[in-house]
């Protein structure tokens, strides 16, 4: 049956003021937030099947009925999500619709920089939410990681950030190892980066993340192996590129998504027991067109959908106030028009996993947003605290 706009799906108390003001606190909760850069398309991840005009404006671009992962009565999920269908069962994963960043244009470079920096608008902020999100907490060491080559800008800012990333490169001998460190050991500066390195490159070792450019389920495990560790950060950011479809969408689409699925299957994997007192966002800059192109893709859009994954997640929900696809509810005439403030959910998500006040949570890491009541009870009690 079709789909009313304010109709809520699993959302008894998301929007209802808490009168806990959460005192900053050391915590065992693990957050990671995977970008998906490029411009996930929503619509075919989180597949509203009950919305009428999905399937027309889709044409061949509509995910088969018969294959879709049904969520519940008006949410699916693409065939190539089983994992994270699995962890949506189990309680352990939220989907998030038509949510969108503030940022209404459609470029890749500015879309990202106000995901990244947290800003209203492009180039507003020089640093990243994520550093600043660090800069809040408690400190205790090493306390977050890029798993990228350099450190993304969400993550750049005053707080010092390792990053990693597997080498192509075959591993340097024992021999070398020895001359380079003894090389830097006089130089406070340098031999203080190089100890940083050759500690992840232990801690990548010990989750078997030597070697050459992994799969997603093995960076996925690489991750964990940091992430699991007594010692290990407790935040962390991984990248995804690739999600710009303009054309030959279906069969690329699937294959991002399939990615997706098996680097979350392998963080679940590696994380063991920590996973339970995990959070993971994954999030894209903007949507795509709700209807499909000359080249069987899908142009650059605005709203999109957002996933909660982990052991700490009160999941098993479709979280949407869904505007519909009609054309006179479409933004501009032609985009999932967004409901859902991106900024709010990662700011609330961040106030529970990490036991901080909310609202102060939201202008630190948003300064230019509006003030809004934090979303509650997404995730469970943190008996961990």
């Amino acid at each position: 049956m079709p789909m009313d706009r304010r109709r809520f799906l699993g959302t008894a108390g998301l929007f209802t003021a808490s009168p806990l003001l959460f005192a900053q606190a050391a915590t065992d909760r693990r957050f990671i937030f995977i970008i998906q850069r490029g411009a996930a398309d929503g619509l075919n991840t989180v597949i509203p099947y009950a919305e009428p005009a999905y399937a027309s404006l889709r044409g061949a671009l509509a995910v088969d009925a018969a294959s879709q992962l049904k969520l519940d009565g008006s949410f699916a999920l693409h065939p190539s999500l089983p994992k994270l269908h699995e962890l949506y069962g189990a309680g352990q994963a939220s989907f998030f619709h038509a949510v969108a960043s503030p940022y209404r244009d459609r470029s890749h470079f500015d879309g990202q920089n106000v995901l990244e920096t947290g800003g209203s608008a492009p180039y507003q902020l020089k640093d990243g939410w994520m550093n600043r999100l660090v800069g809040m907490l408690p400190r205790r060491g090493k306390d977050a990681i890029a798993f990228a080559p350099s450190v993304p800008l969400a993550l750049r800012g005053p707080v010092e950030v390792a990053s990693y990333a597997p080498s192509a490169l075959p591993q340097a001998n024992d021999d070398l190892m020895m001359r380079v460190d003894q090389l830097y050991a006089s130089d406070p500066q340098l031999h203080a980066l190089w100890s940083s390195a050759i500690e992840a490159r232990g801690m990548a070792a010990g989750s078997g993340g030597g070697g050459n450019r992994q799969a997603p389920a093995a960076l996925g495990r690489m991750a964990a192996g940091f992430l699991a560790r007594a010692d290990g950060p407790r935040i962390a950011m991984i990248e995804t590129s690739g999600w710009d479809t303009h054309s030959g969408q279906n069969a690329r689409l699937a294959n991002q998504l399939g990615g997706l699925d098996g680097l979350i299957s392998g963080l679940h994997e590696g994380l063991g027991a920590a996973w339970a007192q995990t959070v993971i966002l994954v999030a894209t800059e903007f949507g795509r067109t709700v209807a499909a192109n000359g080249t069987g893709g899908t142009d650059h859009g605005t709203g999109s959908a957002a996933m909660l994954v982990g052991g700490a997640v009160q999941g098993g929900r479709v979280i949407a106030d869904w505007p519909g696809l009609s054309a006179a509810k479409l933004f501009e005439g032609r985009d999932l028009r967004p409901t859902l403030a991106l900024d709010l959910l990662i700011a609330s998500v961040c106030a529970e996993a990490f036991q901080v006040e909310p609202e102060h949570t939201s202008r630190i890491l948003f300064p230019g947003g509006t003030p809004a009541r934090p979303l509650q009870r997404l995730l469970r009690l943190n008996s961990a605290a």
